[in-house]
């Protein structure tokens, strides 16, 4: 399932396409994803223009001119395409469409935005744009990892007394916002923390190195316009390619990347996911 990067990789295509544009035509072609869209959705969505677009964790958010705000989560293989973009950010012209373009977004700029989704895990609503951060599927989640709310005293405080592993922890979106099983391998390997250590035997120091850490991975996998494993792909149509950067994620029995050490990536699993950490330099 994409994590922030992919998400926010997404967003960012899709801004130079939707953001102060209007929704000349929505085409609806099921009637529902994971849930069912909301009543008149092809209705709602034309003839709105797009004021902004959001992230919140692993969600895109576009607030209409209407008072609406469409929630969009990309599920295990959603993807947002775009196409025929008149300020010459996408090169592609209009495909021909496809069995699982569910939803098609006609922008009066010339773009289209095309939701396609194999698998039907991704799902689309309708909010209020006043009350959206009380929906029931964003009221919960903790701070965003690249903002000013997560910071050290606020890990610590929230960390405190838990006898839960680190990365359980961390995986905890009422914690942390947008962090996937990828990313806090990832953070884990470079902080040199196991994953298996429970957080109330971590020292402040060791909390705090955390929080630049997160950033640094987070930012670095933006900057590669995220992971693709499986489905990802950014909104040209083209693979990330952080995967290629991996220090433990997937690479079970290889070497350890860091200097002087000769131990290899082990993997175990943790609330029925797959760990990768290096049991030799993360304590």
């Amino acid at each position: 399932m994409p994590e922030l990067p992919e998400v926010e990789t997404v967003r960012r295509g899709l801004v130079p396409a939707m953001e102060n544009a209007t929704i000349k035509q929505a085409d609806i072609n099921r009637p529902d994803l994971r849930w069912p869209f909301p009543e008149r959705m092809a209705q709602r969505l034309t003839g709105a223009t797009v004021k902004q677009l959001r992230r919140r964790s692993k969600y895109i958010l576009a607030d209409l001119s209407t008072g609406e705000t469409l929630l969009i989560h990309l599920g295990m293989s959603g993807r947002m395409l775009v196409s025929g973009d008149p300020l010459g950010q996408f090169a592609h012209d209009h495909p021909a469409p496809e069995k699982h373009d569910h939803v098609v977004l006609h922008m009066g700029n010339g773009a289209r935005i095309t939701f396609n989704d194999p698998r039907r895990f991704g799902a689309m609503d309708l909010l209020d744009t006043a009350s959206a951060p009380e929906h029931p599927l964003l009221a919960s989640i903790g701070p965003e990892p690249l903002g000013n709310d997560f910071h050290e005293d606020y890990l610590i405080a929230r960390l405190s007394g838990r006898k839960t592993p680190v990365k359980s922890a961390l995986l905890d979106q009422k914690i942390v916002a947008g962090l996937g099983n990828i990313y806090v391998c990832e953070a884990l390997y470079r902080a040199k923390i196991a994953p298996k250590r429970h957080v109330n035997n971590l020292s402040n120091t060791e909390i705090s190195s955390l929080i630049p850490i997160i950033r640094t991975v987070l930012e670095d996998a933006i900057s590669a316009g995220g992971s693709s494993l499986k489905d990802f792909r950014q909104t040209h149509g083209e693979l990330g390619y952080f995967q290629h950067s991996f220090d433990v994620y997937g690479r079970e029995g290889a070497p350890c990347h860091t200097d002087d050490c000769d131990g290899q990536i082990t993997r175990i699993t943790q609330s029925g996911r797959s760990t990768f950490y290096c049991a030799q330099c993360q304590r």
